[in-house]
């Protein structure tokens, strides 16, 4: 059986260009998680390696869809090749059924993660230096009288108005609200 798995990082990527692979190389079923690829907690990966079946073969797209680290994707794989489940990525060309596929799996997983790495590193660097220059500074604080937040505060306390509309009459919310008051002792 072919089995194809697909993954998008956010529900509001589109999977349509996985499904046309999936189509193409007439998957008998498929998976897809909207899901990031950074870990393995995915729901549908789980069930589609469940799934599998020896003889079967698992296909996607390209291998940072299965796994985003080396790590990951070689425990996938080997948990694959335990069950005698074949995997294939089309856009690395790909098939762990030959040992010359095995092997450019371990390097384009590698590679993967490099990639992941340095990207990570340099908008950490990116990030940094912005702050440093003072173009990041965080979010604004919510400028908020304090006069007038111990007057909402003690009409809240006394029970004439509830915590919400407390909160609403301060401008700010549920967390900024109680973190306010804790740090003024109200």
């Amino acid at each position: 059986m072919i089995i194809f798995y697909a993954r998008c990082s956010t529900a509001e990527q589109n999977e349509a260009r996985q499904l046309g692979d999936a189509h193409a190389c007439h998957a008998e079923k498929i998976y897809i998680d909207k899901a990031s690829g950074k870990n393995r907690d995915r729901p549908q990966l789980e069930a589609m390696i469940s799934f599998a079946r020896e003889g079967d073969k698992v296909i996607c797209s390209d291998i940072s869809r299965i796994a985003r680290n080396t790590r990951d994707l070689l425990t996938i794989i080997d948990e694959l090749q335990k069950k005698g489940v074949a995997f294939q990525s089309l856009k690395e060309s790909i098939d762990t059924s030959t040992p010359q596929g095995q092997f450019m799996l371990t390097v384009f997983g590698a590679l993967a993660q490099l990639e992941r790495d340095c990207i990570r590193q340099r908008t950490e660097e990116g990030r940094r230096i912005a702050m440093q220059e003072g173009r990041i500074t965080g979010r604004p604080r919510v400028q908020v009288n304090e006069k007038e937040l111990r007057a909402i505060c003690s009409r809240w306390r006394s029970g004439e108005i509830s915590a919400v509309e407390a909160q609403r009459s301060a401008g700010l919310k549920s967390n900024t609200f109680y973190r306010r008051v804790k740090q003024l002792n109200l």
